[in-house]
């Protein structure tokens, strides 16, 4: 038998066992924010890297696969009000690794998706600064849900501003007619925004869509509610309420 034939066997042998470890020996990921446990092969993690370089100006997150669910469910706690969150797991990641085609298809999505956040922000208006942050989720089917972290205690803190407004002034033109006793007002009125504040609790909650539009009309209502539900008086709620049953 030819050695040189035995030799180059061995080594090619080799060569593939080596580049099958590679693909299918994972390690955990430390680089980047992570939920789970996530875990990719050298070339996967190689292709994260480039993946969060192409898209520098989103902010990822690697879920681990037995953590999908519980990454949407608890999106508000990674909404970022700099970047759009990306939400996407490691199961794709692999394959993205892999697939050049499956790669194309995927980045293809999260970049429509960029662009559609876009959109929805400049969409809102006034009601964006209620907006915590946005975020992208990469499903399994192919397609991509957006979601946004409305922030309900600022939407509800600026309609009673807006409505106490009036009633403030008039109070303070009363006020300075005693210097006195504005003072003294003042000073009650720093403590109780003080207490004010220190009682305020963040109150977020995470809607979710599959298009711009469906997104869009979800954030105006979550917080066009939030607005009525804390500044209606018991009687107003009541108002439209009542149904007549002698017709």
């Amino acid at each position: 038998m030819n050695t040189n034939t035995v030799a180059q066997s061995d080594y090619a042998a080799n060569a593939y066992t080596e580049n099958v470890q590679q693909t299918t020996k994972k390690s955990a990921v430390t680089n980047g924010k992570t939920i789970g446990n996530p875990q990719l092969s050298e070339k996967a993690q190689k292709y994260y890297e480039q993946l969060k370089k192409k898209f520098s100006n989103m902010d990822f997150i690697l879920v681990s696969a037995d953590k999908k669910e519980e990454a949407q469910a608890n999106a508000a706690q990674y909404a970022n009000a700099n970047h759009t969150v990306v939400l996407i797991d490691t199961d794709k990641i692999e394959k993205m690794a892999e697939d050049e085609a499956y790669r194309k298809k995927y980045e293809g999505i999260i970049s429509g998706a960029q662009t559609q956040l876009a959109q929805i922000k400049n969409g809102l208006g006034s009601n964006a600064s209620h907006v915590k942050g946005y975020g992208i989720k990469i499903n399994d089917n192919g397609t991509a849900s957006l979601f946004a972290v409305i922030d309900k205690s600022l939407a509800a803190q600026k309609e009673r501003i807006a409505k106490n407004a009036k009633t403030r002034a008039e109070e303070k033109k009363v006020a300075e007619k005693k210097a006195d006793k504005k003072k003294t007002e003042e000073k009650q009125e720093l403590k109780n925004d003080k207490s004010k504040k220190a009682e305020e609790k963040e109150d977020y909650v995470t809607v979710t869509a599959s298009s711009v539009e469906e997104l869009l009309k979800k954030i105006n209502d979550t917080i066009y509610d939030s607005m009525s539900d804390h500044v209606k008086t018991p009687q107003e709620q009541l108002l439209g309420q009542h149904i007549n049953f002698s017709a």
